[in-house]
Order: structure tokens, then C-alpha cells, then sequence
């Protein structure tokens, strides 16, 4: 049996200021800035966020809230589809799925966005929400599948 892991597709960037493109749309919104997170890293078809645990982002039982990690799971989706994405664009979700795992319980979140398909106008990516423990264990907390589309800017 083949136990290699799957490689996801390659993309080639949108344009070749992607990287800065990505980091400067992160830093105008103001609802990431206000949960704390952070881009961590950028590659073609791929984004990833950080966002450490605050107890006022919780819900009634004290796990991160499940709006949050659709937020962050969301937002990371979007960037990696904005990094295929023409100059002229701009993205915007149209559609997505948010499956939560297991308690969002951790020191930190990490968010990992991967385009699956990119098309002229739709992109498909998912996304998924880690939950960084202090011992270094990690736990997927949050799974999304998710459309988005190419806005003319």
C-alpha cells in the first residue's frame, strides 16, 4: 500500500507582487486586527494565520468560539485564492462549509488556507483551523470547504 502523502496541486501567483499584495489587504482589515491574528506565511495557493487564544473570544463552555475559527478559516481561504488572482482583483466569498472537529481549546490557532481549483472567476480552496497546545501538540479543530470569486477592482 502507498502511504506517501498526497501533494496538493501547484499554482503559479496571480501576479508577481502576491506576497505583499496578500500582507497589505490582511493589514486594512480591521475584524482580523481586532482577534489578534497575523499572516504567517504566503505561497501560491496557500496563506496561513496565526491567532493566539483569548478567553473574551470564547464561548459559554471557554472554547475559542466557533465564529472565530469560521472567521479565521474564512479569511485564510480567501488570501491563498487572492494569491493566484490577476492584479486587477479582488476576492470575495461567495460560498462555504465550516465543519467544526473537536473544542477549539489551545494557546494558539493556526489557519491554512490551500487552493483546490482555480478558475478565471471561482476559486476553490479549503481551509483548515489547528489548535496549538503549550506541550507542542497540535489538534484540527475546524475543517472549511469554501467558494470564492474573482471581484474586478
Amino acid at each position: 500500500m502507498d502511504t506517501a502523502p498526497i501533494t496538493p496541486p501547484s499554482f503559479s501567483p496571480g501576479c508577481p507582487d502576491y506576497v505583499q499584495r496578500v500582507r497589505d489587504s490582511f493589514a486594512s482589515q480591521a475584524f482580523m486586527a481586532t482577534l489578534g491574528a497575523s499572516v504567517t506565511d504566503v505561497a501560491p495557493g496557500a496563506v496561513e494565520l496565526v491567532m493566539p487564544f483569548r478567553e473574551d473570544l470564547t464561548q459559554q463552555n471557554g472554547f475559542l468560539h466557533a465564529g472565530v475559527t469560521a472567521a479565521l478559516a474564512d479569511t485564510a481561504a480567501g488570501y491563498a485564492a487572492y494569491t493566484v488572482m490577476p492584479p486587477d482583483s479582488n476576492v470575495l466569498s461567495i460560498e462555504f462549509k465550516h465543519n467544526l472537529l473537536a473544542p477549539a481549546v489551545g494557546h494558539r490557532f493556526r489557519a491554512r488556507g490551500q487552493v483546490l481549483r482555480a478558475g478565471r472567476q471561482i476559486v476553490v480552496v479549503q481551509a483548515s483551523v489547528i489548535a496549538e497546545q503549550t506541550d507542542g501538540t497540535e489538534k484540527p479543530v475546524a475543517l472549511m470547504q469554501a467558494t470564492m470569486m474573482r471581484v474586478g477592482t
